[in-house]
């Protein structure tokens, strides 16, 4: 993987070096890293899962980050952009996790990219936003419900 940060500086890195990481979860989106005998606060300001962005407090200092996967970085390669045309009206769980908040509710008018819910996955909370503007059909996420990858979390209309 690779992440870029505040558009200059990029790093690359293996999940097992993230598995290696000294750290502490602190509270939701707050941890405490020990990397090199240093110390540094951390707190997640802003995650838009989808387009893996997000803003991160370290030590009083926010930083955005751009994270790209192997696959990411072969689009990229290939002269390709990501993204789709096609908008989904089923929003269903990109990874397993814990339903923290439902934001709208049934027959709801909504924008794209609007924040639809908050789902807590690997120790981290990510906002799942609407594809498209449209309406609210139906929810079937609760809050508090853990969820598999995959499972049908809210129907658009």
């Amino acid at each position: 993987m690779k992440a870029k940060v505040n558009d200059s500086h990029e790093f690359e890195f293996k999940s097992s070096d993230i598995e290696k990481l000294d750290f502490l979860k602190r509270s939701a989106g707050s941890f405490h890293i020990i990397e090199k005998n240093k110390s540094f606060a951390v707190k997640l300001e802003k995650s838009d899962f989808n387009n893996r962005e997000y803003v991160i407090n370290v030590n009083a200092n926010n930083y955005a980050v751009k994270i790209s996967n192997e696959i990411d970085q072969l689009i990229k390669e290939m002269g390709f952009t990501i993204g789709s045309s096609i908008k989904a009206n089923s929003i269903k769980a990109p990874m397993p996790g814990i339903i923290l908040s439902v934001n709208v509710e049934e027959n709801q008018e909504v924008k794209e990219g609007e924040t639809l819910l908050i789902l807590e996955a690997m120790k981290m909370e990510n906002a799942i936003s609407a594809p498209k503007a449209g309406f609210i059909k139906s929810i079937y996420a609760k809050s508090g419900e853990t969820v598999e990858k995959g499972a049908l979390l809210i129907e658009m209309a």
